[in-house]
């Protein structure tokens, strides 16, 4: 990871396109603000101007001004924004990860509103919860989230931890991403889709906890931003195949990508290889693809999970990975409507795992 200049740079930059800024600020109070009232809701070439922070749960002590200046460090970059690790001074909260939005990339404000206010109001175990949103006049925009110490999953599987070799750490992660997903399509009268479903998108604790992020992100950016988003989650190999476009995202579009972070749980191995053939009915490596049509699947599994254990440790862990192996192919069938739901996934699961 390469330290870079201080995001004090990138509040300049912010502040130089919010020429118009107001001298007077608000004070801060404590506890969640609603957000109506904290925007200063001024149309400037169809966005909504406010200097506020908008807080959400768990983000009541945070400061505007210290958040935008905090030193930090990029850790991740897309078509769309920008990731950075904050590291604050004054908060009982030191270090954040922090989001910005490209102006060009995003909706309206007056649009986003209603998404930004939905979005901060999700809260469970399994999901990155948004703590706080700030926009300016000209369409920026800086999600506010925790940071999480373990970095992302698919950094966990690949990077050589020896804990990503542990199949009761594997098993706790799969059933927290599920849960997670149960949470998204469940909790509320509408499906909430996540849209953009991947490894890299689900972060880990020092527990090894999995927070889904990212979570309807796609609905705050414009038509062109939200295709290439999906456009890059095909090139990752995590697109259902009826998918075309990012507005279409359903839940079976998430039951397949997480049955393809499954199979990457169980295999270690990266969703696609060098050279995928677009008229496959989903994308794995070559490897994989034929030992799955050879009815050979266990022997895709990664080895270090059956070191140490007895022969019956061995043989009730063959039997879970063999059930998950089944599920992930489950999830990723070429038809949509072969897919089982969340509700059904998450069964299963526990009952192999549990």
């Amino acid at each position: 990871m390469i330290g870079l200049p201080s995001l004090a740079v990138f509040t300049i930059l912010l502040f130089a396109i919010t020429c118009s800024r107001r001298k007077r600020r608000r004070k801060e109070r404590s506890g969640t603000r609603d957000i109506e009232a904290a925007f200063e809701c001024n149309e400037v070439d169809g966005a909504v101007s406010t200097e506020d922070l908008i807080k959400f749960q768990g983000g009541k002590d945070l400061i505007v001004q210290e958040i935008l200046d905090a030193p930090g460090e990029v850790i991740g970059k897309s078509s769309y924004g920008t990731l950075y690790r904050a590291s604050l001074v004054h908060s009982n909260t030191p270090t954040l990860l922090l989001r910005f939005l490209r102006p060009t990339c995003t909706s309206r404000m007056k649009d986003a509103l209603p998404i930004v206010e939905f979005l901060g109001s999700i809260r469970h175990p399994n999901l990155v919860p948004l703590n706080a949103f700030y926009a300016g006049s000209r369409g920026e925009k800086l999600m506010v989230h925790p940071f999480y110490g373990s970095g992302n999953l698919a950094q966990f599987i690949r990077d050589g931890n020896g804990e990503a070799h542990k199949w009761p750490i594997i098993s706790l992660i799969a059933l927290g991403i599920a849960r997670g997903l149960y949470h998204l399509h469940r909790s509320s009268e509408k499906p909430i889709i996540h849209g953009n479903l991947k490894s890299k998108n689900i972060l880990l604790d020092s527990h090894y906890r999995p927070y889904i992020s990212d979570f309807g992100l796609y609905n705050l950016l414009n038509t062109t931003a939200a295709q290439q988003m999906l456009e890059a989650s095909a090139f990752q190999g995590y697109k259902a195949p009826e998918l075309i476009k990012m507005k279409d995202a359903c839940e079976e579009s998430d039951i397949y990508s997480f049955g393809v972070i499954l199979l990457e749980l169980v295999t270690g191995k990266e969703p696609v290889d060098d050279n995928p053939n677009p008229d496959q009915d989903f994308y794995l490596p070559s490897a994989m693809r034929s030992a799955i049509l050879d009815d050979r699947i266990m022997e895709l599994y990664h080895p270090h999970f059956l070191l140490g254990l007895s022969n019956d440790q061995r043989v009730v862990v063959e039997h879970c990975i063999l059930g998950i192996f089944q599920l992930a192919m489950a999830c990723c069938s070429p038809s949509r409507l072969l897919r089982p739901d969340i509700k059904e996934v998450l069964n299963k699961l526990e009952e192999i795992l549990q």
